[in-house]
């Protein structure tokens, strides 16, 4: 008997076959869009927690301190507080709103964990996120001027150095001013994170 020879014959994907694969494809990388954003956010939190612990710690040492000289007599004192200064003031304002205001974004930044896919709270977030930047920015430059100044004075203005007999004072507004500036650059990341995630959305 002689035996034929098998063919095989390679039939190419359908194209009911191919449309059925694409919207396997598309679930899939829009589940990791997802787990992405989910990802992002949940770093946002943890920043933005942190973002308002480091203005809180600013505000309070800020607003709490004062220092006096002892002296012979109680009529012959010399004080030193916050608020001698406006621009310290301004300090523990602009820091108490943004802390404020770090607080109270942290349930968006709990619905942008829960509902990645939603671009309405990112959008809020990131625009408040610059206001609020913009903000403690010129309170922690400004009052670091202030500080530079309470250090090294400026002998071309007649402003003498007070930190050699407030050091108390000095110790505790520098502590403030270099906890604003920690709140500065996490309210950076905070903006960068949500351009990413919005660039993702895209």
């Amino acid at each position: 008997m002689e035996k034929s020879d098998a063919t095989t014959i390679e039939i190419g994907e359908t194209s009911r076959e191919r449309k059925g694969k694409a919207p396997l494809l598309g679930a899939a990388e829009n589940a990791r869009a997802a787990g992405y954003r989910r990802g992002v956010a949940i770093f946002d939190l943890i920043l933005r927690v942190s973002a308002a612990v480091a203005a809180l710690a600013a505000t309070i040492t800020m607003g709490t301190t004062e220092q006096t000289l002892p002296f012979f007599t109680q009529f012959f004192q010399f004080q030193a507080s916050y608020d001698d200064l406006p621009t310290f003031t301004f300090f523990v304002i602009a820091m108490s709103i943004a802390t404020g205001y770090l607080v109270l974004s942290v349930p968006f930044s709990i619905v942008c964990i829960a509902r990645p896919q939603v671009t309405a709270p990112r959008l809020l977030l990131i625009l408040c996120d610059t206001l609020t930047l913009t903000l403690t920015t010129s309170a922690a430059a400004a009052s670091a001027a202030i500080v530079y100044l309470a250090h090294n004075g400026n002998s071309g203005a007649n402003w003498l150095a007070i930190c050699q007999q407030f050091t108390d004072f000095c110790q505790r507004v520098s502590g403030a001013v270099v906890a604003s500036f920690i709140s500065v650059a996490l309210l950076i990341f905070l903006v960068v994170l949500s351009a990413l995630a919005l660039r993702k959305h895209g």
